[in-house]
């Protein structure tokens, strides 16, 4: 019965998992080649950026805001994501030991494969940063409400890597081993057809799709602030990469440090490991205690509040001034000569509730209070 038990679960399981036919990766709409690499990137993006617009919104920030800096993030992350590729795997541009045998028009050629999550991080933090100031918001709240929509866009672009067929692991005989076209660029010239191999981008698809749900629930419970919550981001992503990074088999620069040899994304991973969680203890111990400090730079939530205060001021100054003689248009000229003028203070300075934060007791806060209602 046992054995029987066991041929029926092998029989219910894939022999193997195809890739799509070459064709697939690309097609034409008139004069168009659109590529499925470039539309999982693009998918990857909109999934991230409607996450993040939620958290955001949760959080207090201002409406749109998260549209407007991802205009700033994106083409730098991409640039920075190419650049990073490029000098990761360098021998394609270059050619091997950059004996200038290598082909440089592939560095525009983005939709065949090639964006580095680190350079994109990196460059993409800028272009984050710069459009973090031109709004007033605080960079820290921004990035801990992007970082599950981070590895939520990774997890949906790796399914580009399938596409290309590219990017997979060594070879196995697990049934769910991808097969890969002989014919393809980078099939190993020593694997005989028909060699199955580690789909290391489904492997990175599941650890990252596990990872969003993990960083929402742990932010649930804890409400990481102040950068927190992109670092654990980072601790979870280079935990993962390091494990697969390590069965991958494309070309890739190698580096050698106290006599191991290991991928360049390897070191990177485990360095970028270690720095994310000494920052985050770190931050955690700093911050603990403190309130939330809000979305805002410091002075940027007043503002905002006076130019919302002065654009309902502008809206009731343009009631039209025949407005109240047509609403008391048999008032008496007694009753307006008997009634006590208002105070020519309190004409010159109307009140200002709220605007400088003071409350009942004298003491406030000048940023708004936080909404909580993360996703």
């Amino acid at each position: 019965m046992a054995a029987s038990a066991h041929a029926a679960i092998a029989g219910a399981l894939p022999a193997s998992i195809p890739s799509p036919p070459q064709e697939w990766a690309s097609f034409s709409v008139g004069p168009l080649t659109i590529h499925a690499y470039a539309l999982c990137i693009l998918a990857g993006i909109v999934a991230a950026m409607w996450l993040t617009a939620r958290r955001w919104d949760a959080k207090g920030g201002p409406e749109g805001v998260v549209w407007d800096i991802c205009i700033w993030a994106i083409p730098f992350g991409i640039i920075g994501g190419r650049l990073y590729h490029i000098f990761s795997s360098p021998d394609a541009y270059f050619g091997p030991g950059f004996d200038g045998s290598g082909d440089l028009s592939l560095t525009w050629q983005i939709w065949r494969g090639g964006l580095g999550i680190w350079g994109a991080v990196a460059l993409g933090a800028v272009g984050a940063w710069i459009g973090c100031r031109r709004y007033g918001v605080r960079l820290a709240a921004f990035a801990d409400a992007a970082a599950p929509g981070l590895l939520l866009a990774q997890a949906i672009g790796r399914w580009g890597n399938w596409f290309n067929q590219e990017l997979y692991g060594g070879p196995t005989t697990l049934p769910w081993g991808l097969e890969i076209d002989p014919g393809t660029a980078g099939f190993p010239p020593d694997a005989l057809p028909g060699t199955l191999f580690h789909p290391t981008f489904l492997y990175e698809f599941l650890w990252n799709i596990a990872g969003v749900a993990i960083l929402l629930l742990l932010d649930r419970r804890f409400r990481f602030r102040h950068g927190t919550m992109f670092w654990a981001y980072v601790s979870y992503y280079t935990l993962g990469r390091l494990w697969i990074e390590a069965m991958r088999i494309d070309d890739a620069e190698m580096i050698t440090f106290f006599g191991v040899t290991q991928r360049l994304n390897v070191w990177t991973s485990l360095l970028l490991l270690v720095v994310s969680l000494t920052v985050f203890v770190v931050l955690l111990r700093r911050h603990r205690g403190e309130p939330d400090p809000g979305v805002y730079l410091p002075g940027r939530a007043l503002a905002e509040q006076d130019a919302g205060q002065a654009a309902v001021a502008a809206g009731a100054t343009a009631t039209p001034a025949g407005a109240a003689q047509t609403a008391v248009p048999h008032a008496s000229a007694d009753a307006a000569t008997t009634a006590d003028p208002a105070p020519a203070d309190a004409a010159a300075h109307p009140a200002r509730e709220g605007a400088d934060g003071d409350t009942a007791d004298g003491l406030g806060d000048p940023s708004p209070a936080p909404r909580d209602r993360r996703p």
